[in-house]
């Protein structure tokens, strides 16, 4: 493309300022760029409306000054691409690149160099920085970005967040607050304004960066909150690096934030090759047990780990259709309180009554493979030290898939710099995001997935590295065990529109026993039904049938939804939902005609009419629909369900009651 002086193309726009304007393919969203007083600003609108105000731009340093004000443009270009590209495992198989970029290269008084690159979507907007080699800036320390969201129309605006920078990482409860109410959040952190436009900030691309959370200074002023080093700088890096993507998905609706791809399309592809090994799948395991005190993680009587339970869970996957026996407990350092074990966990030494090797050897004879554990407490260092020997062992032993583990206090990760001396970092600071994706591309030398409990937020880097194949990230179905309080019913439909915009989770969703706590206290606060429902709402390329296998026995009328439904998708689609409130989502199974459909509801009930014009014309199916009983309740009578049968087709409707944090789960099978 053509390159044109950027100086004398805006003086043509206005005296005043130099401003440009790029819309998105759509038209419907316009990115300003205004150069005033030497200073860059951005800001959004959507069908004229403002979204986002005049938003400063430019990154502080330890030691250079400033890359903030008196600039000068030394070039620009504007291009655009549409393309599409597959996933190979994923929400939907193929995924559509669509928007115009432009690309500013700066320059301040001191002949100091700043570009910034912008993509507009259809579905929102993403820009980074990058600073090029330049003299002066071979070693560079970031103090601060200097990078606003100067939310429009802000005392009308709405917003749904977790705090940031707790001891707790992301496993808090969201909260839904008028927008001058927020300090300092998360992202995805979600809002919508006065005119019902729904808008999420987010990241991507985070690699050997410290990860963003906003921070509120002035009421509809969020200011780029970059997570410290122990010594408080920033970012450690050089001259010709790139900050990660800032993202604003937008959409007119609640429904239109869950459709977007933007995360992803803003990832490099591909870089692992041919990664058919990734095998996507339902798993079970010795994990829920621990939680419910009926076994421990540490040695002893009540033992989870032992080679006799885990055979039973192997017969239990191969007579009902599971790939995989997660094992949790089963190596030396569980003993005490784990919490603080971190520097006495052996990854490769198992306890006297669990057996590895035989037991990858009674797996594979039943055609069901060991889903590996690594808990580091926290202690990365000790982690770091045996993984190789830790990660060979797993590979020796046919397990391709790893859940690993960083559970502490955030800002408590400990590590052991170069000089022996132990530091205390934070799970989402550069550090750790460099020590999560070293984990990541450790395990696919071997062909191993990692799943990240405990993790660095998702920033779409499953697209980059498709290992990645899922992570934690928020409050799980653990905190319905012993949580206080347990997570209420509008908790996972509020991450269907916050947590879930950044990538899959493993929420290990399927309880079916709501009786395990004598005091009546814990539980999940659900119906049955809605456990179902959550295996299509909250995507996971992995899932877990998390609860104990004699309480699956008990209902294996229910049970048959979690054995029929995939994890892999040709296509998804959101349907209906509003923040917090509902969700209904449609998939596709990959390279299948099967659709499956999953909705959930919160404290109150409601009866939902959907449109099945999501399925092929010209195809009846026949609907196997799992839905609350008329009784159901999920304080007095969550195990109330009615499994059905209809003949429908895509110009029919479903009408369905949810109950009080029901649910509701069909499988369309064509004919």
């Amino acid at each position: 493309m053509r390159l044109i002086s950027f100086v004398v193309l805006l003086l043509t726009f206005t005296a005043q300022a130099q401003t440009l304007s790029v819309k998105s393919p759509d038209e419907k969203i316009a990115l300003t760029l205004s150069l005033n007083n030497n200073s860059l600003t951005y800001q959004i609108s959507y069908l004229d409306i403002e979204l986002i105000k005049p938003s400063k731009l430019g990154l502080k340093f330890v030691e250079q000054p400033a890359l903030s004000a008196g600039f000068k443009v030394l070039d620009y270009k504007i291009t655009s691409r549409h393309e599409r590209w597959q996933l190979p495992w994923g929400e939907r198989k193929t995924v559509i690149d669509n928007h115009k970029s432009v690309e500013l290269a700066l320059a301040d008084g001191n002949n100091h160099r700043l570009n910034i690159e912008f993509r507009v979507f259809d579905d929102g907007v993403g820009f980074r920085y990058q600073v090029p080699e330049q003299k002066g800036f071979d070693q560079v320390e970031i103090s601060d970005e200097i990078t606003e969201f100067v939310i429009a129309d802000s005392a009308k605006t709405t917003a749904y967040w977790i705090p940031a920078r707790g001891w707790n990482r992301y496993e808090y409860l969201y909260r839904t607050t008028p927008l001058h109410e927020v300090d300092r959040a998360n992202t995805p952190f979600t809002f919508k304004n006065g005119a019902g436009v729904h808008m999420s900030i987010h990241e991507a691309a985070l690699v050997d960066y410290a990860a963003m959370s906003l921070d509120q200074r002035r009421d509809g002023v969020l200011e780029a909150d970059l997570a410290p080093w122990y010594d408080g700088v920033k970012v450690k890096t050089q001259g010709g690096f790139k900050s990660p993507w800032r993202t604003i998905q937008i959409s007119p609706d609640a429904v239109g934030l869950l459709n977007s791809d933007l995360i992803l399309n803003l990832n490099e592809p591909n870089k692992l090759g041919d990664v058919s090994w990734v095998k996507p799948g339902k798993y079970i395991g010795i994990w829920w047990g621990m939680h419910i005190n009926k076994y421990t993680w540490g040695s002893g009587p009540k033992h989870g780990a032992t080679t006799k339970n885990t055979k039973e869970y192997i017969d239990f996957a191969a007579k009902y259709g599971f790939d995989g026996v997660l094992v949790e407990g089963w190596n030396i350092g569980w003993d005490g309180d784990w919490f603080f074990n971190g520097d006495v966990f052996d990854f490769t030494k198992a306890y006297d009554d669990f057996d590895l090797a035989e037991l990858a050897r009674y797996g594979k004879s039943k055609g069901v493979k060991l889903i590996g554990h690594h808990e580091t407490s926290g202690n990365v260092s000790n982690y770091r030290n045996q993984m190789a020997a830790a990660l060979d062992l797993y590979q020796k032993n046919n397990v391709s898939q790893i859940k690993t583990g960083y559970v502490a206090d955030g800002g408590d990760i400990k590590r052991v710099d170069d000089q022996g001396i132990v530091r205390q970092e934070w799970h989402d600071g550069q550090f750790m995001v460099s020590e999560y994706l070293h984990n990541i591309k450790e395990a696919a030398k071997r062909q191993i997935s990692i799943n990240t409990h405990e993790p660095v937020k998702d920033t779409g880097l499953r697209r980059t590295y498709p290992n990645w194949i899922t992570r934690e990230g928020a409050r799980g179905q653990e905190f319905n065990a012993w949580g206080n309080p347990p997570n209420p019913p509008e908790h996972t439909v509020m991450l269907s529109y916050t947590r879930m915009l950044s990538g899959p989770m493993d929420f290990t969703p399927g309880i079916f026993n709501f009786d395990f706590d004598p005091n009546k206290v814990n539980r999940p606060q659900t119906t049955l039904v809605k456990q179902l429902a959550l295996y299509v709402v909250l995507y996971s390329p992995i899932q877990m049938a998390a609860d104990l296998p004699e309480n699956y026995l008990k209902h294996m009328d229910a049970f048959q939804f979690i054995r029929d439904v995939p994890t892999d998708w040709q296509q998804s689609r959101a349907i209906a939902g509003e923040v917090g409130e509902y969700v209904a989502f449609a998939r596709q199974q990959r390279d299948s005609d099967d659709w499956f459909l999953g909705a959930i509801t919160d404290e109150n009930s409601r009866t939902l009419t959907l449109k099945l014009d999501f399925l092929s014309p010209g195809k009846r199916y026949e609907a196997q629909i799992y839905r609350d009983g008329d009784k159901a309740d999920w304080q007095s009578n969550p195990y109330d369900y009615v499994i059905e049968k209809k003949q429908l087709t895509n110009s029919d409707q479903l009408t369905v009651k949810l109950a009080r944090s029901g649910g509701l789960a069909v499988r369309f099978k064509a004919l």
